[in-house]
């Protein structure tokens, strides 16, 4: 298969082999290969993805973002740019052979805000920032970026980048030059390359790695030079696909604690998509739970932790004990028995609803509360280390509960449901 262009055709055998080897020397890797929306247009037709990781969104886009130091400037590499502004999607909507996918997305994220698209497999998430990325293309709906319209711009000139899953590091180049990989198709300044990648290898603290290669890194450092490899193109927003899905669980903590602390000091907009609460609760300024293609809630993790709006949200983020309330007389009729609320509902007489309350919101008692107290049997006892799950009857309830060695399956204990951590459902 060919591609004919003015004074140049290339064929796919050839592309490939300039893909497995970016560039021979620090100056040319584009002699002879058509630019990035070429070979945009060719990898399409051979089938590949992969200009998407080597072309514009390791280049960070040519809009706004495409700046050069003057010869000696000592300045800061990676500071945001002076044009970085609000990201902001409206009435997005896209369809795959005829099922809808997203509808009626939107939603706007201030500059330098850390913002999570969190929700269950398939509820769109991805599909969603491939859209804000330009790897898709949405079937109605307008982005903007910064006051312009970037719905149809392409990948490769949106200022934008993104970190995948799957790292995406060429394996036979070092730590440095997968850094420099962008610049160098971009044809910056040798020293500018030097002092742009050495900043940002710096900042994510892989200086000492620049000379390794991806099979001698560990996932955590992968990890760190594909967000270096993303932060030194100076975008103006970046998107992160579940970049630590493939991490183990402490060091999964470790990076997302860096993450939020990179993010602070650049003060740059990051996008991240994730199923997992406790990645979205720790680095969120903003959680937008998303099921089924469209959005549930959005509000900063207190909000959406504390004060969910239907038993989905109250469900997915963390545990909840879910109780059918009848308002009567004054009161919420349950399962468990007679509940006062800290504020009375907006409810009608006999008006049915839903109730959820948090485990690690319910007392254990050594005696009768005096308000919302309940008497149950520890059916299950459950224990964590810092903490033990009770699960008692009537209820069930789960009750999260500092260690109490005392306490044993079968035992009768008093439960406090306070007033106002009850929290009223719309479903």
């Amino acid at each position: 298969m060919w591609y004919r262009r003015p004074a140049c055709m290339v064929s796919r055998n050839s592309l490939d082999a300039r893909l497995d080897s970016p560039y021979s020397d620090s100056t040319s890797r584009t002699d002879s290969v058509p630019g990035s929306m070429g070979k945009q247009a060719l990898l399409r037709r051979s089938g590949q993805l992969v200009f998407a990781a080597i072309g514009g969104l390791l280049t960070g886009g040519s809009t706004g973002v495409r700046r050069r130091s003057a010869a000696g400037d000592t300045s800061s590499a990676l500071q945001p740019p002076a044009d970085s502004g609000d990201l902001a999607l409206e009435g997005i909507c896209k369809a795959f052979d005829g099922q809808s996918v997203l509808r009626d997305i939107g939603f706007a994220v201030q500059a330098g805000e850390f913002v999570t698209l969190l929700g269950p497999s398939g509820c769109g998430k991805t599909t969603l920032l491939r859209i804000i990325a330009g790897l898709e293309r949405a079937d109605a709906g307008e982005v903007r970026l910064a006051g312009r319209r970037i719905t149809d711009l392409p990948a490769n000139r949106r200022p934008v980048n993104t970190v995948f899953q799957n790292y995406a590091l060429f394996p036979h180049l070092s730590v440095f030059e997968n850094v420099a990989f962008g610049l160098r198709s971009r044809r910056v300044d040798a020293a500018q390359i030097a002092q742009r990648v050495t900043s940002a290898l710096a900042m994510l603290q892989m200086e000492a790695f620049a000379s390794r290669y991806p099979h001698q890194l560990s996932g955590g450092q992968k990890q760190r030079v594909a967000l270096a490899r993303a932060l030194v193109n100076e975008p103006e927003l970046l998107l992160l696909d579940e970049p630590m899905s493939a991490l183990d669980a402490k060091l999964r903590a470790e990076v997302q604690l860096e993450l939020r602390r990179l993010q602070r000091q650049l003060g740059k907009t990051f996008i991240l998509v994730t199923h997992d609460q406790d990645e979205a609760m720790t680095v969120s300024d903003r959680v937008i739970v998303m099921r089924d293609g469209v959005i549930e809630q959005i509000g900063t993790p207190a909000e959406v932790y504390e004060r969910p709006v239907n038993r989905f949200v109250a469900e997915f983020l963390g545990s909840a004990n879910l109780l059918a309330a009848t308002w009567r007389n004054g009161c919420f009729a349950t399962a468990v028995g007679s509940l006062h609320a800290a504020t009375p509902p907006d409810w009608p007489a006999d008006h049915e609803g839903t109730i959820a309350l948090r485990p690690e919101r319910i007392h254990v008692c050594e005696q009768r509360p005096e308000c919302n107290g309940i008497r149950g049997r520890i059916r299950e006892r459950v224990y964590r280390g810092d903490h033990m799950d009770l699960f008692v009857e009537p209820g069930p309830l789960r009750v999260r509960t500092p260690v109490r060695p005392g306490l044993r399956v079968g035992d009768e204990i008093w439960l406090q449901l306070p007033p106002e951590n009850l929290i009223l459902l719309e479903d």
